[in-house]
Order: structure tokens, then sequence, then C-alpha cells
């Protein structure tokens, strides 16, 4: 199209228009001239922005190169890489919490002061939230609210953490935080959390099973879920509406392990196995017995990354597919991964 066309485009026109370009490609487009660059900060393109449909999931990388920030996110529908610049963070970010909604929550130690900012990677804006009553190094999950525009933040107990501090919740619309009940388990078996349905969930040794936190009622509840037998590692993953999946290594030695998927059945309180990784790809991704991987979700979509092998695989679990994400490596051992959203009209406030 013509130049001179473009620039005879009616406001309306152009912004919807741009709210259909995906949105790595609009924020290359800023540059292109001032009026677009005005107009991908408009009120009025974020509305339509916020009207079409979602882009389609992401992952996003996070990893610091000689104390710079460096994020790279993987577009699962175009299956292409894009650069965001990260520099805009303070050098005390460096430890990604999670993503919801658009947004991105990092926290970390500036001096010896425990600090959280959110920010949208997309409008390159940010802001730090006030301390909590207690500042100490907590387990954070980010939860947007798309409807009402606004997050929260909670902040629970770490595996190796104070387990007496009571459970924080940072609520955007109020700008502060507020106390909640402690919560009633003595061991953890990881800090790895899941959330859905408006509840928190963290797998126990003590008492064995699932707590359960109420973001409503703001108390925690024991879930008594047997693990499987012979369970090496367990990840939580938050499928959509009331799913929750339970994904770890089974076995006990290394030729006879093999990676699988439970849902937690709520009416009768047990995991019920989905699906089995296939050999060939739990051989790919795990080499060895003791290698690290993690596992992390979003919409019903599971990946698990394996850092040795600087691997990504994908699986569905609704159309029950397995695929690597091709092109898809880490960057260093030090690299952090989570699914994202690319929202321009997603506020920090």
């Amino acid at each position: 199209m013509e130049d001179n066309i473009w620039a005879m485009l009616p406001e309306d026109l152009l912004n919807e228009i741009l709210a259909r370009v995906p949105p790595f490609m609009i924020f290359r487009l800023r540059s292109v001239c001032r009026r677009w660059n005005s107009i991908l900060q408009d009120s009025s393109f974020l509305k339509f922005h916020s009207q079409v449909p979602s882009h389609g999931p992401c992952l996003l990388t996070f990893w610091k190169n000689s104390q710079t920030p460096q994020c790279s996110v993987f577009s699962l529908p175009l299956k292409t890489w894009y650069r965001i610049p990260f520099t805009f963070l303070p050098q005390w970010a460096f430890w990604l919490v999670g993503s919801s909604g658009g947004l991105v929550c990092f926290s970390g130690l500036d001096g010896l002061t425990f600090k959280t900012l959110v920010c949208n990677p997309l409008t390159q804006t940010w802001r730090t939230l006030p301390s909590m009553h207690y500042n100490q190094q907590r387990q954070l999950i980010l939860v947007v609210d798309r409807t009402d525009r606004f997050f929260k933040v909670i902040a629970t107990s770490d595996i190796y953490g104070d387990k007496s501090l009571p459970t924080e919740v940072y609520d955007s619309r109020l700008d502060r935080w507020s106390l909640h009940q402690i919560m009633p388990a003595v061991n953890l078996c990881s800090s790895k959390m899941a959330y859905c349905d408006s509840r928190l969930y963290l797998e126990t040794l003590s008492p064995l099973g699932l707590m359960m936190y109420r973001l409503d009622t703001g108390y925690w509840e024991h879930i008594p879920a047997k693990f499987p037998r012979s369970l090496l590692d367990g990840y939580l993953v938050a499928g959509t509406q009331k799913r929750l999946f339970l994904v770890g290594r089974i076995g006990l030695y290394s030729t006879l392990q093999s990676m699988r998927i439970w849902e937690l059945d709520h009416t009768k309180v047990m995991w019920v196995e989905i699906s089995r990784m296939p050999p060939k790809y739990f051989r790919a991704l795990l080499r060895l017995s003791a290698e690290r991987f993690e596992c992390f979700g979003q919409d019903n979509l599971i990946c698990f990354t394996s850092w040795n092998q600087g691997k990504n695989l994908l699986y569905d679990v609704d159309k029950k597919v397995w695929s690597w994400i091709a092109g898809c490596a880490l960057q260093s051992y030090n690299s952090q991964v989570c699914f994202y959203e690319p929202r321009f009209d997603a506020s920090i406030y």
C-alpha cells in the first residue's frame, strides 16, 4: 500500500488495523513515525486492542548477560523469536516470578531489602510495589483480573523460608498488602505453586497432600490427595477452569523412569493419570535420571524445559499432542522461562 494512503487513513480505522497486527510487530512499528508511536500509547487504541482475540501463548525467556537483563519471547502461533529490550528494569529485578494477563512480575534484593515489581514488557512500563508487612524473601505469584482490570500478588511461605509468616496479598486497586492466615503446613514438597479457579495450590508433606488457599476468603484448606507411588518429583500445573494437573517422574531406577501427567479428581480427592510422555521424547529431554527440568503451564498447555539439553517440549492436554518447540533453546543455565500473553492494554495501575 502507498505511503500516502496510510497517511490519509482515519484515526479509528488505523486503530482497528493496528489492533489486529501481532503485538511484536506493533512493537517494532513504534519507530516508524511519531504518529504511530503516539497511537500505540493512546487510550482509544488500547480500547480496540483489548477487544480483539488474544495473540496466543508465548514463551518468555529472561536471563542476565554480564548483569544486563535480556529477554526473548517465542511466539507459538508465529513460531518466531522476538527480542524485547529489558534495560528499563532496575538492577535488583533479577528473578522472574511469573506472568499473567500481559503483565510480568519480578523480585529481588536491593541491598538487604526484598522488593517486587510488575511491568508490561510491550509498553516498557513498570512500578515497584510497596514493601510487605514482613519484608522477607517469599514465594510469589501474580494474578491478573482482565475483566475488572486489576492485579494481585500473593506471597506465601517458601520451602526454605520462615513458615510462621502470614500470607500476604497485594491488591493494585488499594496499592497495599493485606495480612491473612498463616499457612498451616510444616513441610512443603516444593515452592512451585499453581493458581486456578481463584485458588492457589501447593504440595505438602506435612500434612500430606495439597494446601489450597482461597483468595475470596483468605483462608487455607488441606486437601488429602495422596501422591502417586514412586513419584520422584512433582510439579503442579494450572489448567483452564478448575483443572489442576500434577506432572512428574515415576520410577526408582533411571532405566525404568517415565514422565506422567495426572489430573485431580476434586470429587474423589485423588490423582487420575491422563497421559504419559512417549519414551522417545523422555530420552531426548532427560538423558540422565538426575537431570534438572522445569514444568509450567497455561490454558491446558504444559511446557517441559530441560536445562542440560536446552530443549523445550510442549504437550497439548486437549489435543493429546506432544511436540518440540522448534528453534526454542535456552540462552543459558541462568535462564528463567514462563508462559506469557502479550497485551498492550495490560496496565500496571
